[in-house]
């Protein structure tokens, strides 16, 4: 009886929360253009100042020095700029890409700054913090060396820029092997010390996962593209700590820079508190230009997946991983093994769905409630490249390896979705590698369509699934991305649709077969073999999936017949997506107000349950000492065997 009356009570509510999405004529995500178009947008004219920078300029009235991220849809006006050479405002930054300004300014003058029509959002100056073995043979990196068409698929010529606490140039791991020769070819400082080397540790550890060359110990410790160029801007300091200000600055140097360096991947193993929708959120913004570009963009989910009792949390995602542009990557335990029948989702890793909002004039909040993370990588105690006398050795020594006593060449041990970030991100260099002209939707539907999907975890935990570099660079092998692709429904693929299945280490498992989509999932064969307008620059994924009649729909001016959507999020059963029990209605998630989950209520875009607070933008309470916690030391799990390194130079793949 308990049983049936929750389940009416579940019914009822997807039911209202269908009804109460019509009346307010919602859509799951709204139609994107190349064309920043966000004045048009209804909700865009609504609360322009950020909730929490309201409350503090109310809280703080007298207050002189606040900073904030100014976001303009036009050129500012007279009045405005007379507003911005008064007594008390200082410009301290202009991102010239991005029509945006970075301001210190009186409290004041927080809400006038609203009145202007100029002004799209202005928002906290957040506090931006990291996040944070053997995966070449685990990930599948090792099956796919030898299918590059004039040498070992490598990554070779792909730049990748990791935007974290800096690199270790003198690391031996970033060596063009058998030369002298750095591939890191720029490092540009953003944190005002006046230094580009890495004193916090992590960025070093991030960079040698997507990019390490594999000298050390015989290629144990192998990046996942060895020989892509690496592009090294510090956005985080000696604390591993930075600002939005810092981040904007270096994804605006990015998109003046990207061609010039052909960067075409970006790795963002850093987050702060998600609380503004990622329509105005000024990072997220930043990323999707840079996506609407042609740069594929990761962030890392964040390491907030449980409370202090060690109970699952949801709604955790950080930004800029909250961003549908952006691919999103939650961390695997791989039980220290390189086979994968054993994998699961790390404890730590951030579960969805996006918690970000924005609110109206009659003060409801709308929240995203995007599905996050978007696939997930092994993260948990892995081996990388050590930058010498870090901060984060020097405060916790177990994380030293034995590996060697050679600075040059000593390694280290980290957990969190900091790093399972870069293997994705390293993927995507060696995709583009073997086929140039892939688009970053393309990127991203490609890497979710071959996914792994892992038994008894829902999406909000995996996402489509475990990273499959094997499935993910066949795949993308075999795409076309000639102009007459760009119609809708042409073939995609230059053969025939390729068998499903991946081997590693003797254990095979399906391709996921989906693609997630906003607030629902996509699946069919005819993602692979047929082009949708989707996968081209300046849309999302999710454009085209709109909420008519208590049912989500495809509009197929965007995509073919032939891929089917979702209406409820499944928990998996290790097959495909969408195999599994039922775990949530999509039509509960679209709602604006609860969702009912695994027994997690969430309410006012606030966990009940040991969740995170947020105030002034920083992150609060035990959240930080959780997300730090995870960083260090993970799952109490085995970690990979630690090999010893014999001095000599391994140039194998």
């Amino acid at each position: 009886m308990k049983r049936t009356k929750r389940s009416l009570a579940l019914t009822w509510l997807a039911c209202a929360s269908l009804v109460m999405s019509l009346c307010c004529g919602i859509l799951v995500m709204d139609k994107a253009s190349a064309k920043d178009d966000r004045r048009n947008r209804g909700e865009r004219r609504h609360g322009k100042v950020a909730s929490d920078l309201r409350e503090r300029s109310r809280r703080e009235p007298a207050a002189n020095d606040i900073k904030v991220i100014l976001q303009l849809n036009d050129r500012p006006s007279f009045e405005l700029r007379a507003l911005l050479r008064s007594n008390g405002v200082r410009v301290r930054k202009q991102f010239i890409n991005f029509n945006t300004l970075s301001l210190e300014l009186p409290a004041s003058v927080v809400e006038s700054l609203a009145s202007f029509p100029e002004v799209d959002f202005v928002s906290v100056d957040s506090e931006v913090r990291s996040l944070g073995g053997h995966v070449a043979r685990t990930s599948g990196t090792d099956n796919v060396r030898s299918l590059g068409t004039s040498g070992p698929l490598d990554g070779a010529g792909v730049g990748i820029a990791i935007v974290d606490s800096g690199i270790y140039s003198g690391h031996v791991s970033f060596l063009q092997a058998g030369t002298s020769n750095s591939r890191i070819v720029k490092s540009v400082d953003f944190t005002g010390e006046g230094r580009t080397d890495d004193p916090y540790g992590h960025g070093t550890h991030v960079a040698s996962a997507a990019a390490g060359n594999g000298l050390v110990s015989h290629g144990k410790y192998i990046g996942i593209a060895p020989k892509a160029n690496i592009v090294n801007l510090r956005v985080l300091n000696s604390q591993g700590v930075g600002s939005v200000t810092g981040l904007l600055s270096a994804l605006d140097w990015l998109m003046s820079n990207r061609q010039t360096y052909n960067i075409r991947v970006v790795n963002m193993s850093l987050g702060m508190p998600a609380i503004n929708s990622y329509k105005n959120d000024p990072i997220c913004q930043a990323s999707r230009k840079l996506v609407d570009a042609g740069v594929v963009v990761f962030a890392a989910a964040g390491n907030n997946g449980k409370n202090g009792a060690g109970a699952k949390v949801y709604g955790h995602i950080h930004s800029p991983g909250i961003d549908p542009s952006v691919i999103t990557v939650g961390a695997v335990d791989t039980k220290g093994t390189n086979g994968r029948g054993d994998d699961g989702i790390a404890t730590y890793s951030s579960r969805g769905p996006t918690r970000s909002g924005w609110t109206d004039d009659l003060g409801v909040k709308h929240y995203d409630n995007l599905i996050k993370p978007d696939l997930a990588a092994p993260g948990n105690k892995l081996v990388f490249a050590k930058s010498p006398n870090n901060l984060l050795v020097q405060n916790n020594p177990s994380l030293n390896t034995t590996v060697s006593s050679v600075a040059s060449r000593a390694q280290m041990t980290l957990s969190g979705t900091s790093m399972a970030t870069p293997l994705a991100a390293g993927t995507a260099a060696l995709m583009i590698q073997a086929n140039p002209n892939l688009k970053p939707n393309m990127v991203k539907m490609i890497l979710m369509y071959t996914a792994q999907q892992m038994p008894n975890f829902n999406m909000f935990e995996q996402g489509a699934g475990e990273l499959n570099v094997d499935g993910a660079v066949r795949l993308a092998k075999i795409m076309r991305t000639d102009a007459l692709s760009a119609v809708l429904g042409f073939s995609l693929l230059t053969t025939s649709a390729p068998n499903p299945l991946t081997t590693i280490d003797s254990y095979t498992f399906s391709w996921s077969q989906g693609v997630i989509m906003g607030s629902t999932f996509a699946t069919g064969s005819n993602l692979i073999t047929k082009y949708q307008r989707m996968y081209g620059l300046g849309v999302l994924l999710s454009d085209g999936v709109l909420l008519s009649d208590g049912a989500l729909l495809s509009d197929f001016t965007m995509m073919s017949s032939g891929v089917l959507l979702s209406d409820h999020i499944p928990i998996s059963n290790g097959t495909t997506m969408g195999g599994g029990a039922q775990f949530c209605s999509t039509g509960v998630l679209l709602s604006d107000g609860v969702l009912l989950s695994d027994g997690v209520l969430l309410s006012d875009g606030v966990l009940l349950s040991d969740s995170a607070l947020f105030g002034d933008g920083v992150l609060l309470s035990d959240a930080i000492l959780q997300a730090f916690s995870a960083l260090l030391g993970g799952d109490p799990t085995a970690t990979m065997p630690i090999e010893e390194d014999m001095g000599d130079d391994y140039a194998g793949y």
